[in-house]
């Protein structure tokens, strides 16, 4: 063999290992592409179904051996703990309401967190879609992509036993969320005893008399049982649950081009989707409640002033302590653009 050939061999075979080096690499790759999101929502519920179907449309874009893995039913903790998960890398995004979304920024709680301020979806999606873009924007310097913004209903007020009117309740223990001490303080202000718990508690607390109310959406209350126990609902749009899908921009900036159209067409179906079904299942899980026992209160006109007041009382404390004073000025100002706007 003469050095010449003998050369051209040794840099041939050089090549056929880099390069058979570097198709392992990329299989291996393809292999360990995964999302893993963490949701409390229950297994096989619309928001479930709703995941697997942007996960189904990520896994055909991305190929390979690409695996798409949701944690239902809080498995991995509840929002504040997935907040955590996915900022440290161990899991890639989350269905979070906005308990969850407000470790992440906290301007998102204006969409949630003042009572009785929005009387219909009209309102709450006028202000959401006016507030979107800035938003989105601020979760993105923080790591964070927005792919799709959902909601749960109206919180309404479940408890043990019947109550109308604000002062009822001061008697009663309510479930607070464990991650807004801020409530809890501004509740106990107001003569209201609030016991911090975690979502995957409520029951058990509920059962055993720990707590006698739990503000919540019906299909929640349905889904988990919690009419079973607390078997009055107060009838009062108090809040909105809003809620939105967000993966890492780790996650995002990992997938190509074509794989982020895909996802991103798929994300914005399935906020649609989850946005008119889930306000429809509020009214089929109320009539569903109502034939196993629950027992519905609607405040009278002289009770609902009430509760405006106790709202309106609410505004000072909340403003600049649960939502930044700006924000909470913002969305009073777009709300009443809107109202002059439809003439109400």
């Amino acid at each position: 063999m003469t050095p010449s050939l003998d050369s051209a061999r040794r840099r041939l075979l050089h090549v056929l290992v880099v390069g058979c080096a570097a198709g392992a690499s990329a299989a291996a790759f393809a292999a360990d592409k995964q999302l893993r999101i963490g949701t409390l929502v229950p297994k096989n519920s619309l928001y479930h179904r709703q995941l697997m179907e942007i996960g189904e449309v990520w896994r055909a874009a991305q190929g390979g051996k690409a695996r798409y893995l949701v944690y239902p039913d809080g498995s991995q903790g509840g929002e504040a703990e997935m907040a955590r998960r996915v900022r440290i890398g161990q899991l890639q995004g989350a269905l979070l309401s906005v308990v969850g979304l407000r470790e992440i920024e906290p301007t998102v709680a204006a969409l949630q967190n003042m009572p009785l301020l929005f009387r219909n979806w009209e309102e709450v999606d006028h202000v959401r879609e006016k507030m979107r873009p800035a938003m989105e924007k601020k979760f993105y310097d923080k790591g964070f992509v927005v792919l799709a913004w959902g909601d749960a209903g109206w919180v309404r007020f479940f408890s043990r036993d019947a109550a109308v009117r604000p002062d009822d309740y001061k008697k009663m223990k309510f479930f607070a969320w464990g991650s807004e001490p801020e409530q809890q303080e501004i509740m106990k202000s107001l003569g209201y005893t609030p016991i911090p718990l975690e979502t995957a508690d409520i029951l058990p607390a509920i059962q055993t008399g720990m707590i006698n109310v739990v503000p919540s959406t019906p299909y929640f209350a349905l889904a988990g049982q919690v009419f079973s126990n607390a078997p009055h609902m107060l009838e009062i749009n108090w809040a909105p649950i809003v809620g939105a899908l967000v993966i890492t921009r780790k996650a995002w900036d990992d997938m190509s081009p074509d794989v982020q159209a895909a996802v991103r067409s798929a994300s914005d179906k399935a906020g649609v989707q989850i946005r008119a079904k889930a306000r429809q299942e509020v009214d089929d899980a109320v009539d569903a409640m109502k034939k196993r026992g629950l027992i519905v209160h609607r405040p009278t006109p002289e009770q609902m002033r009430e509760w405006d007041a106790l709202a309106a009382s609410l505004y000072p404390r909340i403003r600049g302590s649960m939502v930044p004073a700006d924000t909470f000025d913002e969305v009073v100002a777009h709300l009443k653009a809107y109202r002059a706007s439809v003439g109400k």
